[in-house]
Order: C-alpha cells, then structure tokens, then sequence
C-alpha cells in the first residue's frame, strides 16, 4: 500500500482472478445452495477478517472443504505446509467453495491471512518467503524467523505436545495435528496466516519495531501511519467481545479489563499451538509467550500477562486524567 501498489479498498480479484464470482453458503429445505456475494471481497475485508471466509470446518461447509484438500482436509483447518503446491494454487482453489458470511457484514476468522499471502506474492512480483526476507526480516536481522527449516536446524524446532480428555499433557502425534512438516516435507506452501517458525526474540524484535511507530536500530519497515491504522478498531460493529475491537491484523483493547490488566490502546493475537503476544504502548511493553501446545486447553494465554503486569507499579492512565 505503502508503495502504491494497492489499496485496502481494492477487490482481491484484481490479484486472484478466481474470487471474481465467490458464493456464500446457505441452508435449505434441501440441503445447501451456494449465493452469490453481494459484492467484491477487497484486501481490507481480508485484514479485519469480515469477507466471510473461515477454515472450513463449519458444518455447512465441511464437506466441500475436505473435497478441496482444506478445512476437515487441513489439520485443525489452516494447516497448508504439507501441500505439494505454492500457497497462490491453494488458494485459488479456496475461492472455488462457498464462504460462510457475506463479505463486510460480519467478523468470521479463517483463511483470509493466507489469501492476503498470495497477493503480497502477486503485488510484490516474489515468493513470500523471499519478500518477508527482504523487507522485514533481512532488515531486522531476525536469523531465526523462516517458513521451513533446514535438516541441520531440525534439533531446535521445539517439539508440539497436546492436551488430552483427562488435562493431561503428551507429545503431538506426526503431520498437520502435530509436528507439522516444517523439515521434511514439499516446503513450497508459504502460509500466510500459519506459516513461520522463529523464536521469542525475533518476534520481540519484531513487535518492538511495531510499537516504536515502524522502525528498529535505523531499519525503517513501515511508516508512523500505518502502524496507526493497523492498530486502530476498524470495525466497532462486527467484532463481537465486549471492549475489544479489531484493527488490520491485530485485536485491539478498547477498554480497560476487557483484555486483563492491558492498557487501553493495547493490541495483539495469538497463534494455534499457544503463543500470544501483546503491545502495550501506554506501558511501554512487548509480551511474547511461545509454546507448543495443540489443543491447549490451559489458561496460561490469561495467566502469564497477568504475572507481568502485576509487577509493573506506574498508575493506570484512565480517560479524563
């Protein structure tokens, strides 16, 4: 956007000819019939994740999905490194089934971060390994931080441990619900929206850069605007937790309590096999968490801010003061 190359209002047709003509799925006396959209998905949609496209694994959908080689097919859904294929092909398959919502008229978390994958591939003229090399983790010297490893790293990739029925905890079984093929496997799906490997301090460098406006030690990634968009509630709405809104890529807090002790302003997400990680500009922080663990069923994504904030002793900035 930045570079004049898109803008949050353009249609993700213009990148991905399939989703000229996307349909959305509704229930019958029959069965499920598949509408028309009532209009075009845009690239703004797909970051405040309201075009209406899940994983798949709705019930309406599931079946179609599975057919696909997604949802039920996919691990949990979003899963894409084992495919043969690059992430664009995927894609374009995605926009051959129905979605769930109507795009813009409500909040439905899925596949809309790998869609916007491709068309950063497709804006951008690279592969998205070689494009977030280039402009985010090259000039931020983040070593760690790559979509696959090589076989000589395969001794750091922390292993994945899953919850079980009885709260116990035990290792991840092989493939898509477990280990993942992040060393052995095709290593040509470049995921946007569930992809990289890397550790707590690339990822801290990365939000600190965020948090700082755009920019780290001299390396300038994005502009002060920007950041400000992305981290501002686009969509009061549609995003249903109470105090919370959603920007362009990233939860916002818009009250005090609604996202634990985090500042009014905060902002953040998490990841499928547990990691969070939150900006907390009022208190000057970056909190990343990283663990393995798929399904969690814990409470450690609540309790662990909890234990950093408590320790931090400056009064809380409250409207009108």
């Amino acid at each position: 956007m930045e570079e004049g190359k898109l803008t949050l209002n353009a249609p993700v047709s213009r990148f991905l000819p399939a989703f000229s003509k996307t349909t959305v799925a509704a229930k019958t006396d029959s069965g499920v019939t598949a509408l028309p959209a009532k209009r075009p998905i845009t690239i703004r949609d797909l970051l405040t994740h309201t075009a209406g496209i899940s994983y798949g694994t709705d019930p309406i959908v599931a079946s179609m999905y599975e057919a696909k080689g997604l949802g039920p097919a996919a691990g949990y859904g979003w899963y894409t490194a084992d495919k043969d294929e690059p992430v664009c092909d995927t894609m374009e398959r995605l926009a051959s089934v129905p979605f769930v919502a109507q795009p813009g008229e409500s909040y439905v978390y899925g596949y809309n971060t790998d869609i916007l994958g491709c068309v950063a591939e497709r804006a951008s003229g690279m592969p998205l390994d070689r494009l977030i090399e280039s402009r985010i983790t090259g000039p931020l010297r983040l070593k760690d931080t790559h979509f696959f490893l090589s076989a000589d790293q395969r001794a750091r990739l922390a292993a994945v441990y899953g919850n079980g029925p009885d709260g116990t905890i035990a290792r991840a079984p092989d493939g898509a619900r477990g280990q993942g093929h992040y060393v052995d496997g095709p290593r040509k799906n470049f995921s946007g929206g569930a992809g990289l490997l890397s550790t707590a301090h690339d990822y801290a460098r990365f939000l600190e850069m965020i948090r700082r406006g755009g920019a780290l030690d001299g390396a300038r990634i994005l502009a002060p605007r920007t950041i400000a968009l992305m981290t501002t509630n686009q969509i009061p709405n549609l995003y249903p937790p109470s105090g919370l809104g959603f920007g362009l890529g990233f939860e916002t807090v818009e009250r005090y309590g609604a996202s634990g002790l985090a500042s009014v302003g905060s902002f953040g997400w998490g990841g499928a096999y547990g990691t969070t990680y939150k900006v907390d500009p009022e208190a000057r922080l970056v909190l990343v968490m990283m663990i393995q663990l798929l399904p969690n069923t814990t409470d450690i994504g609540q309790t662990f801010p909890n234990l950093v904030y408590q320790a931090l002793l400056e009064p809380v900035k409250r409207a009108g003061s």
